[in-house]
Protein backbone atom coordinates (compact mmCIF):
# COMPACT_ATOMS: atom_id res chain seq x y z
CA UNK A 1 0.00 0.00 0.00
CA UNK A 2 1.35 3.43 -0.95
CA UNK A 3 1.34 5.77 2.05
CA UNK A 4 1.95 9.48 2.57
CA UNK A 5 5.61 10.44 2.87
CA UNK A 6 7.12 10.94 6.32
CA UNK A 7 6.62 14.50 7.46
CA UNK A 8 3.41 14.94 5.49
CA UNK A 9 -0.12 14.20 6.62
CA UNK A 10 -3.65 14.12 5.30
CA UNK A 11 -6.01 16.75 6.66
CA UNK A 12 -9.22 14.78 6.93
CA UNK A 13 -12.77 16.18 6.78
CA UNK A 14 -13.28 16.00 10.56
CA UNK A 15 -10.31 18.37 11.01
CA UNK A 16 -10.86 20.67 8.05
CA UNK A 17 -13.48 22.67 9.97
CA UNK A 18 -10.72 24.06 12.20
CA UNK A 19 -8.68 25.10 9.17
CA UNK A 20 -11.68 26.83 7.61
CA UNK A 21 -12.40 28.62 10.89
CA UNK A 22 -8.83 29.96 11.05
CA UNK A 23 -8.81 31.02 7.40
CA UNK A 24 -12.19 32.75 7.70
CA UNK A 25 -11.07 34.58 10.86
CA UNK A 26 -7.82 35.73 9.22
CA UNK A 27 -9.62 36.85 6.09
CA UNK A 28 -12.17 38.86 8.07
CA UNK A 29 -9.73 40.59 10.44
CA UNK A 30 -7.09 41.37 7.84
CA UNK A 31 -9.79 42.45 5.40
CA UNK A 32 -11.01 45.04 7.89
CA UNK A 33 -7.43 46.36 8.07
CA UNK A 34 -7.35 46.50 4.24
CA UNK A 35 -4.65 43.85 3.72
CA UNK A 36 -4.79 42.30 0.24
CA UNK A 37 -4.24 38.59 -0.37
CA UNK A 38 -1.28 37.62 -2.59
CA UNK A 39 -0.54 34.16 -3.97
CA UNK A 40 3.09 33.45 -4.84
CA UNK A 41 4.49 30.21 -6.37
CA UNK A 42 5.26 27.25 -4.11
CA UNK A 43 8.73 26.87 -5.66
CA UNK A 44 11.27 29.55 -6.52
CA UNK A 45 14.86 29.85 -7.67
CA UNK A 46 17.14 28.65 -4.87
CA UNK A 47 19.10 31.91 -4.98
CA UNK A 48 16.04 33.75 -3.65
CA UNK A 49 16.26 31.94 -0.33
CA UNK A 50 20.06 31.84 -0.19
CA UNK A 51 20.20 35.62 -0.54
CA UNK A 52 17.01 36.39 1.34
CA UNK A 53 17.17 34.04 4.33
CA UNK A 54 20.97 33.74 4.58
CA UNK A 55 23.30 30.90 3.60
CA UNK A 56 24.53 30.57 7.20
CA UNK A 57 21.07 29.73 8.53
CA UNK A 58 19.92 26.20 9.33
CA UNK A 59 16.99 26.65 6.95
CA UNK A 60 19.23 27.18 3.92
CA UNK A 61 22.09 24.97 5.08
CA UNK A 62 20.14 21.91 6.22
CA UNK A 63 16.40 22.08 5.68
CA UNK A 64 15.52 23.15 2.13
CA UNK A 65 14.11 20.83 -0.53
CA UNK A 66 16.25 21.75 -3.54
CA UNK A 67 16.40 20.13 -6.99
CA UNK A 68 17.46 20.87 -10.56
CA UNK A 69 15.02 21.99 -13.23
CA UNK A 70 14.22 19.49 -16.01
CA UNK A 71 16.78 21.10 -18.27
CA UNK A 72 19.30 21.19 -15.44
CA UNK A 73 20.01 24.89 -15.87
CA UNK A 74 18.32 26.16 -12.69
CA UNK A 75 18.37 25.21 -9.04
CA UNK A 76 14.83 25.21 -7.67
CA UNK A 77 13.64 25.10 -4.05
CA UNK A 78 10.26 24.41 -2.49
CA UNK A 79 9.59 27.49 -0.41
CA UNK A 80 10.64 27.05 3.25
CA UNK A 81 8.90 30.29 4.28
CA UNK A 82 6.67 32.93 2.70
CA UNK A 83 8.32 36.33 3.10
CA UNK A 84 11.06 36.00 0.48
CA UNK A 85 8.58 34.99 -2.22
CA UNK A 86 6.23 37.86 -1.39
CA UNK A 87 9.11 40.35 -1.51
CA UNK A 88 10.25 38.90 -4.84
CA UNK A 89 6.71 39.36 -6.18
CA UNK A 90 6.62 42.91 -4.78
CA UNK A 91 9.80 43.80 -6.67
CA UNK A 92 9.10 41.93 -9.90
CA UNK A 93 5.57 43.28 -10.27
CA UNK A 94 6.57 46.83 -9.26
CA UNK A 95 3.98 47.03 -6.51
CA UNK A 96 5.89 50.00 -5.11
CA UNK A 97 4.81 51.97 -8.19
CA UNK A 98 1.28 52.06 -6.76
CA UNK A 99 2.63 54.36 -4.07
CA UNK A 100 2.26 54.23 -0.32
CA UNK A 101 2.40 51.18 1.91
CA UNK A 102 1.62 47.71 0.57
CA UNK A 103 -0.36 45.58 3.03
CA UNK A 104 -0.27 41.95 1.88
CA UNK A 105 -1.17 38.56 3.33
CA UNK A 106 -0.89 34.98 2.13
CA UNK A 107 -1.56 31.41 3.14
CA UNK A 108 -0.29 28.06 1.89
CA UNK A 109 2.14 25.17 2.33
CA UNK A 110 5.85 25.51 3.16
CA UNK A 111 8.53 22.80 3.15
CA UNK A 112 11.46 22.08 5.45
CA UNK A 113 13.41 18.89 6.04
CA UNK A 114 13.01 18.57 9.80
CA UNK A 115 12.35 15.75 12.26
CA UNK A 116 8.57 15.38 12.25
CA UNK A 117 6.73 15.87 15.54
CA UNK A 118 3.43 17.24 16.79
CA UNK A 119 2.93 20.68 15.25
CA UNK A 120 6.01 20.38 13.02
CA UNK A 121 5.83 18.61 9.67
CA UNK A 122 8.04 18.63 6.59
CA UNK A 123 5.11 20.03 4.66
CA UNK A 124 3.51 22.59 6.94
CA UNK A 125 1.18 25.53 6.43
CA UNK A 126 1.37 29.17 7.35
CA UNK A 127 -0.71 32.28 7.14
CA UNK A 128 1.49 35.34 6.88
CA UNK A 129 1.29 39.11 6.70
CA UNK A 130 3.73 41.62 5.19
CA UNK A 131 3.56 45.41 5.58
CA UNK A 132 6.02 46.81 3.05
CA UNK A 133 7.07 50.42 2.69
CA UNK A 134 6.98 51.86 6.21
CA UNK A 135 9.76 52.36 8.76
CA UNK A 136 7.57 53.77 11.54
CA UNK A 137 7.29 51.91 14.86
CA UNK A 138 3.51 52.16 14.41
CA UNK A 139 3.82 49.57 11.62
CA UNK A 140 5.47 47.11 14.03
CA UNK A 141 2.72 47.71 16.57
CA UNK A 142 -0.02 47.35 13.94
CA UNK A 143 1.09 43.92 12.74
CA UNK A 144 1.52 42.64 16.31
CA UNK A 145 -1.93 43.97 17.18
CA UNK A 146 -3.48 42.20 14.18
CA UNK A 147 -1.85 38.89 15.12
CA UNK A 148 -3.18 39.35 18.64
CA UNK A 149 -6.66 40.13 17.29
CA UNK A 150 -6.69 36.93 15.22
CA UNK A 151 -5.64 34.72 18.13
CA UNK A 152 -8.12 36.37 20.48
CA UNK A 153 -10.93 35.99 17.94
CA UNK A 154 -10.17 32.25 17.95
CA UNK A 155 -10.64 32.30 21.76
CA UNK A 156 -7.08 31.21 22.49
CA UNK A 157 -5.87 31.59 26.06
CA UNK A 158 -2.52 31.53 27.88
CA UNK A 159 -0.71 33.47 25.15
CA UNK A 160 2.52 35.38 25.77
CA UNK A 161 4.15 37.97 23.52
CA UNK A 162 7.95 37.81 23.68
CA UNK A 163 9.76 40.70 22.01
CA UNK A 164 13.30 41.90 21.44
CA UNK A 165 15.27 44.20 19.17
CA UNK A 166 18.12 42.88 17.02
CA UNK A 167 19.00 46.43 15.92
CA UNK A 168 20.49 47.39 12.57
CA UNK A 169 23.60 46.06 10.85
CA UNK A 170 25.97 48.25 12.83
CA UNK A 171 24.33 47.31 16.14
CA UNK A 172 24.60 43.60 15.35
CA UNK A 173 28.26 43.89 14.33
CA UNK A 174 29.05 45.44 17.72
CA UNK A 175 26.98 42.86 19.53
CA UNK A 176 28.46 39.95 17.57
CA UNK A 177 31.93 40.88 18.79
CA UNK A 178 30.77 41.13 22.42
CA UNK A 179 28.85 37.85 22.18
CA UNK A 180 31.75 35.89 20.63
CA UNK A 181 34.12 37.23 23.29
CA UNK A 182 31.70 36.01 25.96
CA UNK A 183 31.11 32.57 24.41
CA UNK A 184 34.68 31.65 23.45
CA UNK A 185 35.63 30.44 26.96
CA UNK A 186 32.54 28.18 26.95
CA UNK A 187 33.15 26.76 23.48
CA UNK A 188 33.67 23.16 24.61
CA UNK A 189 30.46 23.24 26.63
CA UNK A 190 28.29 24.31 23.71
CA UNK A 191 26.25 21.82 21.66
CA UNK A 192 27.74 20.85 18.29
CA UNK A 193 25.51 23.13 16.23
CA UNK A 194 26.39 26.10 18.44
CA UNK A 195 30.12 25.38 18.14
CA UNK A 196 29.70 25.64 14.37
CA UNK A 197 27.60 28.80 14.69
CA UNK A 198 30.23 30.51 16.83
CA UNK A 199 32.13 31.55 13.73
CA UNK A 200 29.34 31.54 11.12
CA UNK A 201 26.28 32.96 12.87
CA UNK A 202 26.82 33.46 16.62
CA UNK A 203 23.49 35.22 17.28
CA UNK A 204 21.71 31.95 16.45
CA UNK A 205 23.35 30.36 19.50
CA UNK A 206 20.91 32.39 21.61
CA UNK A 207 18.10 30.43 19.92
CA UNK A 208 19.56 27.01 20.77
CA UNK A 209 17.24 24.46 22.37
CA UNK A 210 20.11 22.63 24.07
CA UNK A 211 19.70 23.00 27.88
CA UNK A 212 23.42 23.50 28.60
CA UNK A 213 23.78 26.08 25.83
CA UNK A 214 20.64 27.85 27.03
CA UNK A 215 22.12 28.03 30.54
CA UNK A 216 25.31 29.61 29.17
CA UNK A 217 23.34 32.04 26.99
CA UNK A 218 21.33 33.33 29.94
CA UNK A 219 24.34 35.30 31.18
CA UNK A 220 25.49 36.47 27.74
CA UNK A 221 25.65 40.19 26.96
CA UNK A 222 22.25 41.57 25.95
CA UNK A 223 21.83 42.86 22.42
CA UNK A 224 19.70 45.71 23.75
CA UNK A 225 22.86 47.11 25.36
CA UNK A 226 24.50 47.33 21.92
CA UNK A 227 21.69 49.28 20.27
CA UNK A 228 22.46 52.71 18.87
CA UNK A 229 20.36 55.75 19.71
CA UNK A 230 17.95 55.41 16.77
CA UNK A 231 17.48 51.67 17.26
CA UNK A 232 16.82 52.12 20.95
CA UNK A 233 14.30 54.90 20.22
CA UNK A 234 12.50 52.68 17.68
CA UNK A 235 12.23 49.79 20.15
CA UNK A 236 11.10 52.00 23.03
CA UNK A 237 8.39 53.49 20.83
CA UNK A 238 7.14 50.06 19.80
CA UNK A 239 6.91 49.02 23.45
CA UNK A 240 5.03 52.18 24.37
CA UNK A 241 2.56 51.67 21.52
CA UNK A 242 1.93 48.08 22.69
CA UNK A 243 1.30 49.42 26.18
CA UNK A 244 -1.14 51.98 24.75
CA UNK A 245 -2.94 49.12 22.96
CA UNK A 246 -3.08 47.15 26.23
CA UNK A 247 -1.01 44.35 24.70
CA UNK A 248 1.14 42.76 27.40
CA UNK A 249 4.67 41.68 26.51
CA UNK A 250 7.89 40.31 27.95
CA UNK A 251 11.32 41.37 26.66
CA UNK A 252 13.26 38.21 25.77
CA UNK A 253 16.95 39.09 25.40
CA UNK A 254 17.67 35.70 23.73
CA UNK A 255 15.01 36.11 21.05
CA UNK A 256 16.71 36.58 17.67
CA UNK A 257 14.52 34.50 15.29
CA UNK A 258 16.05 32.03 12.85
CA UNK A 259 16.38 34.03 9.64
CA UNK A 260 19.13 36.50 8.76
CA UNK A 261 16.87 39.18 7.27
CA UNK A 262 15.47 40.43 10.60
CA UNK A 263 16.31 43.97 11.80
CA UNK A 264 15.08 45.92 14.80
CA UNK A 265 11.89 44.36 16.20
CA UNK A 266 11.70 40.57 16.54
CA UNK A 267 8.79 38.89 18.30
CA UNK A 268 7.03 35.60 18.99
CA UNK A 269 3.61 34.80 20.40
CA UNK A 270 3.71 31.59 22.40
CA UNK A 271 1.11 29.37 24.01
CA UNK A 272 1.59 27.68 27.36
CA UNK A 273 -0.85 25.01 26.15
CA UNK A 274 1.46 23.69 23.40
CA UNK A 275 4.39 22.17 25.29
CA UNK A 276 7.80 22.19 23.59
CA UNK A 277 6.58 23.59 20.25
CA UNK A 278 5.15 26.68 21.93
CA UNK A 279 5.50 29.35 19.24
CA UNK A 280 2.26 30.05 17.39
CA UNK A 281 3.28 33.27 15.60
CA UNK A 282 6.69 34.72 14.83
CA UNK A 283 7.89 37.73 12.95
CA UNK A 284 9.60 41.08 12.96
CA UNK A 285 11.06 43.87 10.88
CA UNK A 286 13.24 43.18 7.81
CA UNK A 287 14.34 46.56 6.50
CA UNK A 288 17.14 45.29 4.24
CA UNK A 289 15.44 42.41 2.45
CA UNK A 290 13.83 44.30 -0.44
CA UNK A 291 17.16 45.91 -1.33
CA UNK A 292 19.02 42.60 -0.89
CA UNK A 293 16.72 40.99 -3.45
CA UNK A 294 17.20 43.75 -6.04
CA UNK A 295 14.59 46.33 -5.12
CA UNK A 296 14.86 49.85 -3.78
CA UNK A 297 15.82 50.46 -0.16
CA UNK A 298 12.44 49.69 1.44
CA UNK A 299 11.49 49.04 5.04
CA UNK A 300 9.07 46.25 5.96
CA UNK A 301 7.66 44.21 8.83
CA UNK A 302 5.60 41.04 9.01
CA UNK A 303 4.80 37.73 10.68
CA UNK A 304 3.72 34.15 10.05
CA UNK A 305 1.35 31.93 12.02
CA UNK A 306 1.80 28.15 11.96
CA UNK A 307 -1.52 26.59 11.01
CA UNK A 308 -0.81 23.09 12.36
CA UNK A 309 0.05 24.39 15.82
CA UNK A 310 -3.00 26.62 15.81
CA UNK A 311 -5.22 23.66 14.95
CA UNK A 312 -3.69 21.63 17.80
CA UNK A 313 -4.50 24.48 20.17
CA UNK A 314 -8.08 24.78 18.96
CA UNK A 315 -8.58 21.03 19.31
CA UNK A 316 -7.25 21.11 22.88
CA UNK A 317 -9.34 24.07 23.95
CA UNK A 318 -12.58 23.32 22.13
CA UNK A 319 -15.11 20.77 23.41
CA UNK A 320 -16.60 20.44 19.93
CA UNK A 321 -15.18 20.85 16.47
CA UNK A 322 -16.51 23.24 13.84
CA UNK A 323 -18.94 21.25 11.73
CA UNK A 324 -20.18 21.99 8.24
CA UNK A 325 -23.66 20.70 9.04
CA UNK A 326 -26.49 20.95 6.52
CA UNK A 327 -29.61 23.03 7.02
CA UNK A 328 -31.77 20.27 5.60
CA UNK A 329 -31.28 16.51 5.27
CA UNK A 330 -33.26 15.08 2.34
CA UNK A 331 -34.60 11.55 2.69
CA UNK A 332 -36.22 9.70 -0.22
CA UNK A 333 -37.17 6.18 -1.24
CA UNK A 334 -38.63 4.93 -4.53
CA UNK A 335 -37.70 5.71 -8.12
CA UNK A 336 -39.88 8.80 -8.65
CA UNK A 337 -39.20 10.18 -5.16
CA UNK A 338 -35.43 9.79 -5.55
CA UNK A 339 -35.47 11.62 -8.89
CA UNK A 340 -37.59 14.45 -7.46
CA UNK A 341 -35.40 14.71 -4.33
CA UNK A 342 -32.31 15.36 -6.44
CA UNK A 343 -34.06 18.11 -8.37
CA UNK A 344 -35.46 19.62 -5.15
CA UNK A 345 -32.06 19.50 -3.43
CA UNK A 346 -30.39 21.39 -6.27
CA UNK A 347 -33.10 24.06 -6.33
CA UNK A 348 -32.90 24.57 -2.56
CA UNK A 349 -29.09 24.81 -2.71
CA UNK A 350 -29.37 27.40 -5.48
CA UNK A 351 -31.69 29.37 -3.22
CA UNK A 352 -29.02 29.45 -0.51
CA UNK A 353 -30.01 26.55 1.74
CA UNK A 354 -27.53 23.86 2.66
CA UNK A 355 -28.99 20.48 1.78
CA UNK A 356 -27.50 17.00 2.15
CA UNK A 357 -29.16 14.42 -0.08
CA UNK A 358 -29.18 10.84 1.20
CA UNK A 359 -28.17 8.74 -1.81
CA UNK A 360 -28.36 5.33 -0.15
CA UNK A 361 -31.92 4.31 -1.11
CA UNK A 362 -32.00 2.36 2.15
CA UNK A 363 -34.97 2.00 4.48
CA UNK A 364 -36.43 5.21 5.90
CA UNK A 365 -35.36 4.26 9.45
CA UNK A 366 -31.69 4.11 8.48
CA UNK A 367 -31.93 7.38 6.57
CA UNK A 368 -33.57 9.09 9.57
CA UNK A 369 -30.70 7.95 11.81
CA UNK A 370 -28.21 9.51 9.40
CA UNK A 371 -30.31 12.69 9.37
CA UNK A 372 -30.02 12.89 13.18
CA UNK A 373 -26.23 12.39 13.02
CA UNK A 374 -25.78 14.98 10.25
CA UNK A 375 -26.44 17.96 12.49
CA UNK A 376 -29.24 19.17 10.23
CA UNK A 377 -32.06 21.19 11.76
CA UNK A 378 -34.80 19.81 9.54
CA UNK A 379 -35.48 16.84 7.32
CA UNK A 380 -37.37 16.67 4.01
CA UNK A 381 -39.01 13.32 3.34
CA UNK A 382 -40.19 12.06 -0.07
CA UNK A 383 -41.79 8.69 -0.60
CA UNK A 384 -44.08 7.28 -3.26
CA UNK A 385 -47.10 9.28 -2.04
CA UNK A 386 -45.16 12.54 -1.90
CA UNK A 387 -43.73 11.92 -5.37
CA UNK A 388 -47.21 11.38 -6.78
CA UNK A 389 -48.58 14.54 -5.12
CA UNK A 390 -45.43 16.65 -5.75
CA UNK A 391 -45.11 17.34 -2.01
CA UNK A 392 -42.48 16.79 0.70
CA UNK A 393 -42.83 16.24 4.42
CA UNK A 394 -40.87 18.92 6.33
CA UNK A 395 -39.84 17.52 9.71
CA UNK A 396 -38.13 19.63 12.41
CA UNK A 397 -35.77 17.14 14.00
CA UNK A 398 -35.55 18.59 17.52
CA UNK A 399 -39.32 18.80 18.11
CA UNK A 400 -40.54 16.09 15.74
CA UNK A 401 -43.09 18.52 14.32
CA UNK A 402 -43.80 17.86 10.64
CA UNK A 403 -46.20 18.81 7.86
CA UNK A 404 -46.68 18.17 4.16
CA UNK A 405 -45.76 21.08 1.87
CA UNK A 406 -46.00 21.36 -1.88
CA UNK A 407 -42.53 21.26 -3.43
CA UNK A 408 -43.25 24.49 -5.30
CA UNK A 409 -44.23 26.19 -2.03
CA UNK A 410 -40.96 25.07 -0.41
CA UNK A 411 -39.06 26.99 -3.05
CA UNK A 412 -41.17 30.09 -2.40
CA UNK A 413 -40.57 30.04 1.37
CA UNK A 414 -36.77 29.73 1.42
CA UNK A 415 -36.32 33.04 3.28
CA UNK A 416 -38.72 31.87 5.99
CA UNK A 417 -36.87 28.54 6.23
CA UNK A 418 -33.47 30.24 6.45
CA UNK A 419 -34.67 32.46 9.31
CA UNK A 420 -36.11 29.58 11.32
CA UNK A 421 -33.08 27.33 10.70
CA UNK A 422 -30.72 30.11 11.78
CA UNK A 423 -32.78 30.70 14.91
CA UNK A 424 -32.73 26.99 15.84
CA UNK A 425 -29.01 26.59 15.10
CA UNK A 426 -28.17 29.51 17.38
CA UNK A 427 -30.55 28.58 20.19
Amino acid sequence: MIQALRGTRDILPEEVGYWQLIEATVREILGRAVYQEIRAPIFEQTALFERGIGEATDVVGKEMYTFKSKGGSKSITLRPEGTAGVVRAYIQNKLNAQGGVQRLWYTGPMFRYERPQAGRQRQFHQVGLELIGCSAPRADAEVIALATDILKALNLKNLELAINSVGNGSDRANYREALVNYLEPYKEDLDEDSKDRLTRNPLRILDSKDPKTQEIAQNAPKIIDSLGTESKKHFDTVLQLLTDLDIKYQIDHCLVRGLDYYTHTAFEIKSNDLGAQATVCGGGRYDGLVKELGGADTQAVGWAIGMERLVILLQKLSSSQPVNSPDLYIVSRGGAAEAQSLLLAQKLRSAGLGGELDLSGSAFGKQFKRADRSGAVACLVLGDAEAENKTANLKWLASGEQKAIAQSSLLEMTDELKAKISELKNS
